[in-house]
This record gives structure tokens, sequence and C-alpha cells, in this order.
């Protein structure tokens, strides 16, 4: 059985930001992503590139605000983009965990494509910021796309002293289990769940 490709493109414009996400869950894995904050674009990247997808992030927005209505805005075009890509979620395997090492960081993410949107999220972080990312903002961005793909997530940093390295661990874990949770298995079941919908 061949399975169609799942590809998204979302757009958002406000008065506040305008965001492009074009994104692959198929395809050959890469990021092109340039939001304005760059240690976001360093997380994005490495969403994609740990979660094998292709992912293009193109952010404009009022930084000279703060960042916060650029980080939300691009969680929830990621969010909707994967909550397209996914579409009928035929075949997929639906449940993803990664448990992920980084230096002295443990971090923890399990994932439902549900079609129910749920976040519990458990980081301690010390800084305001980590570069230009507010982290406070952390656990925003992954509210917005969680809320706008449809899914819960659970997110723990499990232990750890550095927030660089807690960010980055959770960003690892998260595309981890996304990856693990959105592979399809053609001779599996055509929809995990008793309910018959996702």
């Amino acid at each position: 059985m061949t399975l169609p490709p799942r590809t998204a493109h979302v757009e958002r414009a406000t008065n506040e930001t305008t965001v492009s996400v074009t994104l692959d869950l198929d395809g050959e894995p890469g990021s092109d992503c340039q939001t304005g904050v760059g240690f976001l674009d360093h997380m994005l990247d490495l969403l994609a590139r740990h979660g094998r997808m292709n992912l293009t992030v193109k952010a404009d927005g009022d930084l000279e605000v703060d960042d916060h209505h650029t980080v939300e805005d691009v969680g929830i075009c990621i969010g909707q983009a994967l909550g397209q890509a996914l579409g009928d979620k035929a075949y997929v395997a639906r449940y993803g965990e990664a448990t992920i090492p980084m230096d002295e960081t443990l971090a923890r993410a399990v994932i439902d494509l549900s079609g129910r949107a749920h976040l519990t999220f458990h980081a301690p972080l010390d800084r305001e910021r980590v570069g230009d990312l507010s982290t406070d903002m952390v656990e925003h961005f992954w509210w917005s796309v969680a809320e706008h793909a449809r899914v819960t997530m659970h997110l723990d940093v499990l232990r750890g002293r550095n927030d660089h390295h807690r960010i980055e661990g959770l960003f690892k874990a998260a595309a981890r289990a996304i990856r693990q949770a959105v592979t399809r298995d053609p001779g599996g079941d055509p929809l995990p769940s008793t309910k018959g919908a996702l």
C-alpha cells in the first residue's frame, strides 16, 4: 500500500506578526527557520532534525515590543501545520515517547495524537532569557502547538541545571516523540482508537 505524502502550508497575518510555515512529515529532513528570534530558530532546527521532518518557518513580528507574539504565533502555525499534515491520521502509531540526555539534563516528552488539546509542562527554568528567547515562552510555545495540532503532550525536565540544556533537551525529546507518534505502518491498525476517530 502506498500512503499519500503528508504536507501542509499555513500562513497567519495579524497586526502583530506575519508567519508562514511549510511542513513535510515524510520528505527529506531539513529546515530553514527565520523568526527573528535566534534561539527559537536554533530550537526549530533541532525540532526538524530530530523529528526527521522538513520545516520552513518565516516570521516577521513586533520584536521591538518583545518576543511574545512572534513565539506564540509560530507555535500556532506549527501546530496547525502538524494537524493539517496528519489529516485523518491513518496508520499512525499515535503514541510517542522519548527521554533525551543533554549533558547534566534529562528531558522527557510523551505525545498522543488524540484529537484533544492538552499540555502538561514541568520544566523549571531559572533565567529570564536564554539568548533572545524569554524562557516563559517555552511553555507557551508548546501549548500553542498542542492546542492547534489537537494533541496531548507531557513535557518534563527530570533533572538539570543549565537552562540552555533544559530547553534544548525538551525540544529534542519532543521532536523524537512526535516522530515516533506520526510514523505510519501500512500493515498496522488503520486507526488506533476504539472510538473510530482521532
